[in-house]
């Protein structure tokens, strides 16, 4: 969804980035998109001195238009491959298994590219492929050497008929709510979303609850969608409370949270447990007899810090962002869980409450059924 993190995995902040970005698909939501094009790549892809790699990559957003390729633009493809060219010496092209809008990070998007390695001190020798190792290391030197925004995580050998996008099983976001009258911290800014208001967390997990399933999600799809159907399998929609980041607890948090350093990004189908609203945060109702809050001269008090987990095979443009933008409504009182079976059964945008930003979105991780011989 950008989503596709379009949502983009929407997210373009910085002073560099282009005022005006052009829209791009989904990842997720258009397994039918250009079919010419992928019999293209796949005739291409039958030289059989073409090794094709499965590449893992994770990047900040931020100073990216998106992950598609744009003219004149910085972004997440155009990266990858001018550090591919220096590497090799030759023009690659790079298939994003889900496309990110400016602004949206991820933690682990998965492209394809296809390499035929050729001697530099033979021009015209063909040498066998390189070791998956050997690509990542390579590759992540010549990254390092540009902002260092972004890195390759992890790469494999797969056949040259394994496409990273209309493979993907399923694809799983994240959406990071930052709650508390306090300023968002540097450390967190274009990182999540910063909600003055208290969230209150059963209201959104039972909001949940209404959307999850397979529906019509016409009201959570933004104009430009190009996807060809508005039904969807919403696999997992899940609200959890995880520990502020950067977060370093205290002795006597650690005593008492002995179970809160659980990795609040796995992709599962539900945390198992859900800690309690103050266990991470120092709230504003911790007040000292002078009617302020006392953590001590210097200690920024915390916000509370909530996660939205949405898991799919596919989504439409911009649905994770409009889905967190209703949730938010359900956690600040604004919006009932009513309201959100009303939302739904609209079918259109118009009623739907304002789309969440792009920055407080991670596509999480992309799920494959890998050929064990690869």
């Amino acid at each position: 969804m950008s989503e596709n993190p379009k949502h983009s995995l929407s997210t373009t902040p910085e002073s560099s980035r282009p005022s005006k970005i052009p829209k791009t698909q989904d990842h997720s939501d258009q397994e039918e998109e250009e079919e010419d094009k992928q019999q293209q790549e796949s005739s291409m892809s039958k030289n059989p001195r073409i090794q094709r790699y499965l590449v893992a990559i994770e990047y900040i957003g931020t100073r990216f238009s998106g992950s598609q390729q744009q003219p004149n633009c910085r972004t997440v493809v155009g990266v990858l491959e001018e550090a591919f060219l220096k590497f090799i010496g030759q023009p690659v092209s790079i298939f994003c298994s889900s496309r990110t809008d400016a602004g949206v990070h991820a933690l682990s998007n998965v492209c394809h590219v296809d390499v035929e390695r050729i001697s530099k001190r033979k021009p015209g020798e063909v040498l066998p492929p390189h070791e998956p190792s050997v690509v990542r290391r390579a590759v992540n030197h010549f990254l390092q050497k540009s902002e260092g925004d972004i890195t390759v995580i992890d790469v494999r050998c797969v056949p040259n008929d394994f496409h990273a996008r209309y493979k993907a099983q399923e694809r799983t976001y994240f959406y990071r709510l930052l709650s508390g009258s306090e300023p968002l911290s540097t450390f967190e800014k274009e990182r999540a979303w910063h909600v003055p208001e208290k969230l209150d967390l059963y209201a959104m997990q039972e909001a949940c609850k209404v959307l999850v399933g397979h529906h019509d999600f016409s009201s959570f799809r933004a104009a430009g969608c190009q996807a060809k159907s508005p039904i969807r399998t919403l696999d997992e929609l899940h609200v959890s409370e995880a520990p502020p980041t950067p977060y370093f607890p205290s002795i006597s948090e650690k005593k008492q949270n002995n179970s809160s350093t659980e990795d609040s990004h796995a992709c599962s189908r539900e945390p198992e447990i859900d800690l309690p609203i103050d266990s991470f945060s120092n709230s504003d109702d911790e007040v000292g007899s002078n009617g302020i809050t006392d953590l001590g001269f210097g200690i920024r008090r915390r916000h509370h810090c909530y996660v939205v987990t949405a898991r799919a095979r596919s989504f439409l443009y911009h649905q994770v962002r409009l889905l967190v933008g209703v949730l938010k409504c359900v956690g600040t009182g604004e919006l009932t869980t009513s309201d959100v079976e009303r939302i739904l059964n609209a079918k259109t945008v118009t009623a739907a409450s304002p789309m969440a930003p792009a920055y407080g979105l991670y596509l999480g991780c992309v799920k494959y059924d890998l050929p064990r011989d690869a």
